[in-house]
């Protein structure tokens, strides 16, 4: 993984996923897969969630936003996250 400022991001939270032995995987965009998935996907304690990593202000594309509404409207746990609410996820996945 490059050492972006998104990729610390993802480290940070893939380190939280570890520690909980949670599922996770990170979806692939190209061919067969589907543009707008977040950036990693998985199931904790029987409860799909979606995390969409993004770094400083970025925000998530039209597209992005679009999908994480989509898991949410069907049960399922999608955010994003950022340097800012990182440290969170374990909390986050603790109360769903």
């Amino acid at each position: 993984m490059a050492n972006t400022p998104e990729s610390k991001v993802k480290r940070k939270v893939v380190s939280q996923l570890k520690a909980l032995k949670a599922y996770y995987f990170y979806p692939v965009t190209g061919g067969f897969g589907r543009s707008g998935i977040p950036d990693i996907v998985g199931c904790y304690k029987g409860k799909f969630f979606a995390i969409e990593c993004k770094a400083g202000k970025n925000k998530p594309t039209e597209l992005q936003t679009i999908n994480i509404d989509e898991i949410t409207r069907c049960g399922g746990a999608a955010w994003v996250v950022n340097e800012e609410n990182v440290e969170y996820v374990t909390s986050v996945l603790e109360r769903l």
